[in-house]
């Protein structure tokens, strides 16, 4: 498993008064050291073993310390805390949907239009979240780190891009921010679970919107 993303340089608002998302180069993030990188790496696979076998809301700092055979202080050094252990633990799933937007083929890849990347878009980042369901719920917690995180940016920059393309009006970051609040885990888990909405209807929201834009456009 490889370290999170770089967060966006800060960025700066062009004359529009609109500031200028742009996604980050992989090759500056950050390089841990072999030795910790090693030990980061057997750490997530303990508590991603843990969460197989028990549930995630089984996994504590503790438990991956115990079955590590290691201190407890040495999770939290690597971590921070559980919050912290779940954002890690959720990069490799991030990573297989930022290679599917960022690499792969259309409609969600590079080669197709921004509107039917935008389109894709959502539904894509509804079902990943939906299949690792307990996982993003229990990273999703702490939601001042969820907006801080390298992953979150990156969609944030993916979303403000394709909106950049769409000749979209208003202030892009703004309407970015608002497209990536209908996806949060948290409003589907709660609509799909609590208020009876069906996955096909909360795509269906996500498609006019997307063609409401394309429209003000």
């Amino acid at each position: 498993m490889t370290e999170p993303l770089p967060l966006f340089p800060t960025a700066q608002a062009p004359p529009s008064g609109q500031v200028d998302l742009t996604l980050a180069p992989t090759e500056e993030r950050p390089r841990l050291r072999a030795d910790a990188a090693r030990n980061r790496t057997r750490l997530l696979e303990v508590a991603a073993e843990l969460a197989a076998e028990r549930g995630i809301g089984n996994v504590t700092m503790e438990a991956v310390a115990t079955a590590a055979k290691v201190g407890k202080g040495t999770v939290f050094r690597r971590f921070g805390d559980r919050a912290g252990l779940m954002l890690a633990l959720l990069d490799h799933h991030e990573q297989q949907l930022q290679s599917a937007f960022l690499m792969g083929p259309p409609p969600l890849g590079p080669d197709a239009p921004a509107a039917e990347r935008l389109r894709a878009f959502g539904p894509a980042v509804i079902r990943h979240e939906r299949a690792h369901r307990d996982l993003y719920l229990a990273a999703h917690a702490d939601l001042a780190r969820h907006y801080l995180s390298p992953a979150n940016h990156l969609r944030l920059g993916h979303v403000a891009l394709l909106l950049r393309q769409l000749k979209a009006p208003g202030d892009i970051e703004l309407v970015a921010h608002t497209l990536l609040g209908y996806l949060s885990t948290l409003l589907a888990d709660h609509l799909l679970n609590e208020r009876g909405v069906s996955m096909e209807r909360l795509e269906a929201g996500w498609y006019d919107l997307v063609e409401r834009l394309g429209a003000a456009a």
